[in-house]
């Protein structure tokens, strides 16, 4: 039985596998495409979510792949993307 990895389509239509998810090199369109590989979003090491309710705490960590994706880090806490 073989198994289908789960793609998210990069700028340039580009594919980025499940296999290449652990490659810190990937620049996503959207926060949808990010979703994908990391369900609450991908922060700097070190970073707080600004909430007044509950923060999130359960965000990928990883600064290479947080500067590539800065720009969806609509609030500027250091983290791209979060979700609860």
């Amino acid at each position: 039985m073989k198994k289908i990895a789960a793609a998210a389509v990069l700028a340039g239509g580009l594919i980025a596998s499940a296999s290449s998810v652990a490659a810190p090199n990937v620049v996503y369109p959207n926060c949808t495409a990010m979703h994908v590989n990391y369900r609450h979003g991908v922060g700097k090491t070190g970073a707080h979510d600004h909430t007044s309710g509950v923060p999130v705490t359960n965000f990928y960590r990883s600064n290479r792949l947080y500067y590539l994706n800065r720009r969806l880090d609509r609030d500027k806490d250091g983290i791209a993307c979060e979700k609860h």
